[in-house]
């Protein structure tokens, strides 16, 4: 039934989905610029060592967690599309504390802690909005028979981030003069436009339940899918730790590639292919480029990042799907922050270890070789099993 305050939409890609999807493109691709750039920044401009580093990138996977038990209460005490702009609001004057906080407070330098309670600021707020945007926003403007694709397609768009955010800093901080402070500025932007996509898109209004408790787990995290977000925490572990070699844009370039073939793949390839083949296939693709980045260190910036790409975007929609598979009708906004969770907190932990733990690449890329076999051995015999038991739908 359509009514003035529910608009009725026979396809899934129609003008606020569009408008979404591309705030979510905007919003992690903000994020992601930091990747490469901060830890650049830490390390020449204020002279922090790699112990430093790794405890700045690691702040952030703290802060992801932090407001996620009052999500629900949030946009239930307040109206969630409220709740999410001012969350991305506070995310973009985070982006300015990093470079502009001196000038502000007078004085030459911060010191680790400082970075670090920035960092944990940045995952806070990204954080809410995330898990508001994608578990909340997103599935109101989709109907009921197209939530699932439209979860699916949103999360492409986060996906691609990955490769665009670090990619567009590392030849800003290339080809600008001073480059390396405008990314930061630019991450400040981008949020921004992001927050007036958001604003362009009317939300249905809806009656608040009065019985919602401050702390839940309610669209936060999803206790039945705790084996799986282990897993795949495991999985991005090793993204993050190769993420902390010296990579180029070449090198996001490429595993831009391996995404745009792991989409090709999922609708050709993998269309009618048992699940378990399917993650089989991402993480021995995985393994693949781990074993040539051994071997053949030269082709490094072209076949490795391309495998590494396709192996990534494989894993992330399969295991998506088992999240949404392991919760109830009523958990579907739950299952998509319990994944986005999963995903950002294992390639932070990564970026922690790759700076705290490792001196030399070749220790990164044996570790990461033994995380990716756990993985695999893990899915195999513990993680697949126990989801074909304790499946929904």
């Amino acid at each position: 039934m359509n009514t003035q305050n529910t608009p009725i939409h026979p396809k899934l890609w129609h003008r606020e989905f569009w408008l979404m999807a591309f705030a979510n493109l905007l919003l992690s691709m903000a994020v992601y610029m930091l990747i490469p750039i901060l830890p650049k920044y830490l390390m020449e401009v204020e002279g922090m060592s790699t112990m430093q580093v790794g405890i700045v990138m690691g702040a952030y996977v703290i802060g992801l967690f932090a407001l996620g038990p009052l999500c629900s209460w949030l946009i239930t005490r307040y109206r969630r599309n409220r709740v999410c702009l001012f969350s991305v609001l506070l995310m973009a004057l985070s982006f300015t504390l990093y470079t502009h906080a001196h000038q502000w407070l007078d004085i030459d330098t911060h010191d680790t802690f400082v970075y670090a309670l920035y960092r944990f600021i940045l995952g806070v707020t990204f954080g809410l909005s995330q898990m508001i945007l994608c578990s909340t926003l997103i599935v109101d403007v989709s109907e009921s028979f197209q939530r699932t694709e439209a979860n699916h397609s949103a999360a492409w768009f986060g996906r691609f981030a990955l490769s665009l955010g670090p990619m567009a800093a590392i030849l800003i901080d290339k080809w600008v003069a001073g480059g390396i402070y405008l990314v930061f500025d630019i991450s400040f932007f981008m949020t921004l436009a992001g927050m007036i996509l958001i604003c362009m898109v009317k939300f249905p209004f809806k009656i608040p339940d009065e019985n919602v408790s401050v702390f839940s787990f309610d669209r936060f995290f999803l206790p039945s899918g705790w084996l799986l977000f282990m897993n795949l925490v495991l999985i991005m572990i090793v993204l993050g730790i190769l993420l902390t070699l010296n990579v180029n844009a070449h090198f996001y370039g490429m595993m831009m590639c391996g995404f745009f073939l792991a989409l090709l793949s999922e609708k050709y390839v993998f269309a009618n292919v048992e699940p378990k083949i399917e993650a089989i296939t991402g993480l021995v693709v995985m393994a693949i480029a781990i074993l040539i980045l051994l071997a053949r260190p030269e082709v490094f910036e072209y076949i490795s990042p391309t495998f590494l790409g396709l192996g990534i975007g494989i894993i992330g929609s399969r295991f998506l799907l088992y999240f949404i598979q392991l919760s109830l009708h009523c958990q579907r906004g739950t299952s998509q922050s319990t994944f986005f969770l999963a995903w950002e907190s294992g390639m932070g932990i990564g970026l922690f270890l790759g700076y705290v733990l490792f001196e030399s690449s070749e220790q990164k890329i044996w570790c990461v070789l033994v995380l990716i076999v756990l993985s695999f051995l893990m899915y195999m015999f513990i993680t697949h099993p126990w989801c074909m038991r304790h499946k929904h739908r």
